[in-house]
């Protein structure tokens, strides 16, 4: 592994995250880094402890990831996203041993997973404690060591992958527990911003197919111009007269007191596209602030996963 550059992703091994990371680039090209909390993914990356960063950004079920906006609009703000990599997302239900459903009272998982998984767990575990963890692979990690445990402790189970069953010796329950079959999340390389010091020595990571998806643009911006009427339709009609397609628009708030927000929006494009750099010319002439954070390839759809 010595010599490869470092990605670093929200581990232990077996989350999605990973599966991400090594669907997106082939596993000899990089040194995967497990890291406790995507928080701490995107520190390793600003320290550069790794050379770039794997995230979850968005689910097709339950929304945005609200830590990576967060982290990208505010606190880290010196690094941008490069790359992008979509996962078709297959929830298992996992124990450390066979257990009827009925046994189970408490089952493990990270937070974005129970409202994706909201119809099993109604009408099948409505008796089950949902308790948090950081992510699904350290929830399929915690439950395993049941098994032998002293005291013996029956009765947990976890919503993870089977990547995690196996690396960490779960048996698997149930698969594919998801609400839907088309469940995807979005996940964006980072790379500390080539404009500011210490940016990226490699430029581009190694992902597969580079190259082939349309060029996407990713912003956040705000401004006082908010609390005044028609303020957000003047912003998105820079776009919207240059015929620029936007392909998520979302609000998030900022620190302070309500009904202070900033602004998320993603466009095909990127800003050395002339209408597009008008465009963002126009905003900024709207707004307290507005950043680019960062231009990259569309990620390909992934294909359906057997089973």
């Amino acid at each position: 592994m010595a010599g490869r550059p470092r990605v670093g992703y929200l581990g232990p091994e077996g989350t999605f995250s990973e599966e991400a990371l090594l669907a997106s680039a082939s596993a000899d090209t990089v040194e995967p880094v497990p890291l406790a909390t995507i928080y701490d993914t995107v520190v390793a990356l600003r320290r550069g402890e790794v050379e770039w960063s794997v995230v979850p950004i968005e689910n097709s079920l339950e929304g945005s990831i609200s830590v990576t906006l967060d982290l990208l609009a505010e606190e880290a703000s010196d690094v941008e996203i490069v790359g992008e990599a979509l996962l078709r997302v297959r929830h298992s239900l996992i124990a450390a041993e066979a257990l009827a459903l009925e046994e189970i009272d408490t089952v493990l998982t990270h937070p974005q997973v129970p409202g994706q998984c909201a119809l099993f767990l109604r009408r099948e575990l409505a008796h089950a404690q949902i308790v948090p963890a950081s992510s699904t692979a350290e929830a399929v990690r915690t439950v395993a060591r049941d098994r032998g445990s002293q005291p013996a402790r029956r009765g947990r189970a976890a919503l993870g992958t089977l990547l995690a069953a196996s690396i960490y010796g779960g048996t698997v329950l149930r698969e594919g527990v998801e609400d839907r079959d088309d469940n995807e999340t979005r996940f964006v390389w980072l790379a500390r911003a080539q404009g500011g010091a210490g940016g990226s020595e490699l430029g581009a990571p190694p992902l597969r197919g580079v190259g082939a998806g349309e060029w996407k643009t990713s912003l956040v911006f705000w401004g006082p111009g908010a609390e005044h009427a028609g303020w957000l339709v003047r912003c998105l009609d820079e776009f919207a007269r240059r015929d620029i397609n936007l392909t998520k628009i979302e609000s998030r708030p900022r620190p302070g007191r309500l009904g202070r927000y900033m602004f998320f929006a993603d466009l095909n494009g990127r800003p050395a596209d002339p209408e597009v750099a008008d465009a963002i010319t126009g905003v900024r002439a709207l707004c307290e602030q507005v950043r680019v954070l960062g231009s990259y390839r569309a990620g390909a759809d992934p294909q359906p996963r057997a089973g």
